[in-house]
């Protein structure tokens, strides 16, 4: 989807935004000016994931040597750059690791801001606070976490008198996205349901993990004190940014479906923190002079990446997706013979072709009035019903390109007439199954060959 929206012109972009999907307004943006510079494929389109992981990681390390040592700050980028999740985003052409970038960025600001308390470290923290809501408005979230790490730590009332104008001005500057995206919210997450019971399990187990780490870490804690911030440790930033943005959405889902994990990507943050923090408590407790304990230390090491390998190679694969649009691209391009005509079923799934443009310019899209750039939306609008009957019915060949069996129909009219003229004047002659679709070659019925 950002492939093909970030090669729109901006004018068509602005029209789409003020439709559907302002959330990711700013990505699109980015995205149409790094098109604009070079345009690189899917290596351009990732690119930008894969920078900003890594200065996510960066920030995370700095947290860790800043928090609490050295050794626990590379230990700490290091545990946030193998998080399978994280690695999942650096990989995706999607908005997440950018908004994890800006934000644990703003909370090494935070953290200095606690210590030096310059005007200049408080307006550039809530810089990079708007700049990682304008990103994705869940990132404000982490305002709950900081405001939770003041309670913690104790701050002077000037410190937390600062906080709050920064918060404020930041939650101000993304107000416009908000109040433009909750209207758009009906059709941007209304696929959502309400979180399931292995959902909040796993968030519990994450959750209850994490503040086992931190009170182990505590225990050998050998972080510095600001002033002002009295029982400072790194847990006190690590726990509630794991916990709380996450933990509140979930909340919200009960009554308004609006949870999905990588809304709070940025979350694996604090998971590494607390990581970082307990492998280097327990480095600190080995007798290193014991060549049996460096031995075993290589041991656990070299069997924790071992247990992480078949995780990185299966987010590598096209298997780690929901589906695998390379290849419904490379299917429908063996099945085209002279412009033949494609039904998308649903209409959404048009999305397939349209980050393969070299495909879908073959193609008579069969069922579509207006382009998704003219109408100034995702995947375009459709022929009323009749008129795709009618199109359909002076057709002798059609290729479909629908999901698996098993998932729910749509009931549009549009959807169910597309359905029923197949089903009774058509005949499927050839279908291919691929990771999350299936595309099939329909003639009349009886010609089969």
């Amino acid at each position: 989807m950002t492939y093909q929206v970030a090669h729109r012109s901006l004018g068509d972009i602005w029209s789409l935004l003020g439709n559907i999907d302002s959330v990711h307004g700013l990505y699109y943006l980015i995205m149409h000016g790094v098109f604009g510079l070079w345009d690189g494929g899917l290596l351009a389109l990732r690119a930008p994931s894969v920078i900003a992981t890594v200065v996510a990681a960066a920030g995370v390390g700095a947290l860790g040597r800043h928090l609490r040592s050295a050794r626990t700050g590379v230990l700490a980028g290091s545990v946030y750059a193998a998080i399978p999740m994280v690695q999942h985003f650096a990989q995706e052409g999607r908005s997440y690791a950018l908004v994890s970038a800006a934000v644990v960025w703003a909370c090494y600001v935070f953290v200095r801001c606690l210590r030096s308390g310059s005007t200049l470290l408080w307006v550039a923290y809530a810089i990079l606070v708007a700049i990682a809501g304008w990103l994705h408005e869940f990132a404000i979230l982490v305002l709950v976490a900081h405001g939770a790490t003041l309670r913690i730590v104790g701050a002077t009332r000037p410190v937390i008198r600062s906080w709050i104008a920064c918060a404020a001005a930041a939650t101000v500057a993304i107000a416009p996205l908000a109040v433009v995206s909750v209207g758009q919210s009906g059709e941007q997450l209304g696929w959502l349901g309400g979180p399931t019971l292995s959902v909040w399990l796993q968030f519990f187990a994450i959750s209850t993990a994490g503040l086992a780490l931190g009170l182990y870490g505590a225990r050998a804690d050998a972080t510095k004190s600001f002033p002002g911030a009295s029982g400072w440790t790194l847990p006190a930033v690590a726990l509630p940014l794991l916990v709380l943005p996450g933990g509140l959405l979930l909340t919200v889902s009960l009554l308004k479906p609006w949870y999905v994990e990588r809304y709070v990507l940025y979350s694996m943050a604090g998971l590494a923190l607390l990581l970082g923090c307990a492998m280097d408590s327990l480095m600190r407790s080995m007798p290193w002079r014991s060549l049996r304990m460096r031995f075993t230390a290589c041991c656990l090491a070299a069997a924790s990446l071992a247990a992480l390998l078949p995780w990185s190679l299966l987010i590598r694969s096209p298997e780690s997706r929901k589906d695998n649009t390379v290849a419904v691209a490379k299917t429908v391009e063996s099945y085209l013979h002279q412009r033949d005509s494609v039904l998308f079923m649903p209409a959404r799934r048009r999305e397939w072709l349209l980050s393969a443009p070299s495909v879908y310019h073959k193609i008579d899209d069969l069922a579509l009035d207006v382009t998704p750039a003219t109408s100034g939306t995702l995947h375009g609008t459709e022929l009323p019903a009749s008129v795709i009957r009618t199109r359909m019915l002076n057709q002798d060949k059609i290729i479909s390109l629908s999901d698996p069996a098993g998932q729910p129909l749509d009931t549009f009219p549009e959807e169910v007439v597309k359905r029923q003229v197949l089903k009774d004047h058509f005949e499927r002659c050839a279908r291919t199954k691929v990771r999350g679709a299936q595309i099939s070659v329909y003639v009349r019925t009886g010609q089969c060959d």
